[in-house]
């Protein structure tokens, strides 16, 4: 499979005064589950987990918390840490593949809570979602028709996830992470990306049941079919794939080496498939942000609640070189490479 393949991939480069991150928040659920409560209901072990993906514990929603409002936290985050009102977000966009209804978009009920003014929808490229975002909302201002786009990754994985299903039980949790996306000055923003699909692959991650192909009923309740289901040896050879050719193109597009990226930032999905990427990529783990020990795979929430917590951290400096890499179910792809800046009114 060729990723760069006109039907089935698209990358492009510098996207004109497009890309640059003003502000970041987080939307993290008040509940966790630690491998030692999976232990007391599944037939696992802490060791057999830490050793096969990496995560020790990961977060879960409670009682009155969803998509919507964890994105609502995120979103509010990321305006006040940018400085700006809802008055000044001319777009908002939500990546899910976890929305509260299919009627009306998850990013309604945020925009109306944000007391936001603007269009608003949701994007649906599973983990891939929130690079996939960075793109969209970067052509947005690239057009010079709005200044400043809110984008937030959201996902509430856990309901759909088989209680006796051990292979997804471990790995998903709940979460939301935010971004304001705004101007940057000549040089930096997003550099270059590449966003992908292959399609002949949606079935090897998928919730089948639940949609207008199979609506809900009781007899497609009782198999199953509104429970994420996952082929995870095919999705592991996939994603490393997918990754390393995806990553590879875009910095070739951006005229850099992975010796020039100062922070690699991927979805975090699984520690195995990051440690199986970076020798391929030429990326040392120490220029390598985790948190999935933490928080697990959180989907389109997995790369913006990094980022953010990479920026809290101090990991990246005005001038920075970050590369963000995601894959998920469809399946998709997608990585971006930006020249860290605060905006255009940085010096």
């Amino acid at each position: 499979m060729t990723l760069v393949a006109p039907s089935i991939g698209v990358a492009g480069t510098s996207l004109l005064n497009g890309g640059a991150i003003l502000g970041w928040g987080l939307g993290i659920p008040s509940g966790v589950i630690t491998n030692a409560d999976l232990e007391a209901r599944l037939d696992t072990s802490d060791d057999w987990i830490v050793e096969r993906t990496g995560i020790r514990e990961r977060r879960v929603v409670g009682e009155g918390e969803s998509t919507a409002t964890l994105a609502i936290t995120a979103g509010a985050q990321a305006m006040a840490h940018a400085g700006l009102t809802a008055a000044d977000i001319d777009l908002l966009i939500i990546a899910t593949a976890t929305p509260d209804q299919q009627v009306p978009s998850t990013a309604a009920f945020v925009q109306d809570a944000l007391g936001l003014r603007c269009g608003a929808f949701d994007l649906g490229a599973a983990c891939s979602g929130f690079a996939y975002s960075l793109v969209v909302a970067s052509s947005f201002l690239a057009t010079g028709a709005v200044r400043h786009v809110l984008v937030i990754g959201s996902e509430v994985i856990t309901r759909f996830l088989d209680p006796a299903d051990r292979g997804t039980q471990i790995l998903f949790g709940d979460g939301a992470g935010a971004a304001v996306i705004g101007a940057a000055p000549d040089g930096a923003g997003l550099l270059a990306w590449d966003l992908g699909c292959d399609g002949s692959a949606a079935t090897i991650l998928e919730v089948p049941g639940g949609g207008r192909s199979m609506p809900a009923t009781p007899e497609t309740v009782a198999a199953g079919g509104q429970y994420l289901r996952m082929e995870g040896r095919e999705v592991f050879r996939r994603a490393v794939r997918a990754v390393v050719d995806s990553a590879t193109v875009t910095l070739e597009r951006a005229g850099v080496t992975a010796d020039d990226v100062d922070l690699f930032i991927p979805h975090q999905a699984n520690a195995r498939i990051v440690d199986a990427v970076l020798p391929r990529i030429g990326i040392p783990a120490e220029k390598t942000f985790m948190n999935v020990e933490r928080f697990g795979n959180t989907s389109a929430a997995s790369i913006p609640i990094a980022l953010a917590e990479a920026a809290d951290a101090g990991l990246i400096a005005e001038g920075d070189l970050v590369l963000l890499s995601g894959f998920g179910a469809g399946m998709t792809w997608a990585t971006a490479l930006l020249r860290w800046s605060r905006g255009a009114q940085s010096s």
